[in-house]
């Protein structure tokens, strides 16, 4: 797989029965196949856990919404302690260039969900940013925040 700018973790796969790789997620507590996106998720989730402290029983992957009839998966959601989504992270292969396409995608899906951030990875280029209702604006930020900064 592609070198990531995430950091490296101790990564689980294993084989299925039809040779496919699998990764294991720890959101969804099960081996998942390995594709350059999951390879992308699995990374970027281990980042803001390991690292920007997170807490995993507040993420989800492959989260369901409808959006205008149609049934969408969010890659991966965090959600605040009253279970309300706060962020959504949509992710991309590494070589899938971020454009103004990647975001159009998610800001659709924040038409359901009303997020207060929103962040696109490749796994190589990251973007976040502060929705501002009250303004119907939003703000790009210079980093992921850690988590202990997003409701201050």
């Amino acid at each position: 797989m592609t070198d990531l700018t995430l950091p490296a973790y101790e990564i689980k796969t294993r084989t299925d029965s039809s040779g496919r790789t699998q990764i294991w997620d720890n959101l969804r507590g099960q081996f998942v196949v390995l594709t350059p996106e999951e390879w992308v998720r699995q990374h970027f989730v281990h980042f803001l856990t390991d690292h920007l402290g997170y807490p995993a029983t507040l993420m989800a992957n492959e989260v369901g919404i409808e959006l205008n009839g149609m049934s969408r998966r969010c890659d991966t959601v965090l959600y605040d302690a009253s279970l309300r989504p706060r962020m959504i992270i949509e992710y991309k292969r590494p070589d899938v260039q971020i454009s103004q396409r990647v975001f159009n995608q998610i800001c659709r899906y924040n038409l359901v969900m009303q997020v207060d951030y929103l962040i696109v990875s490749n796994g190589i280029n990251h973007y976040c940013c502060r929705m501002d209702y009250a303004g119907n604006t939003y703000r790009f930020l210079d980093h992921i925040p850690p988590y202990s900064e997003l409701y201050h």
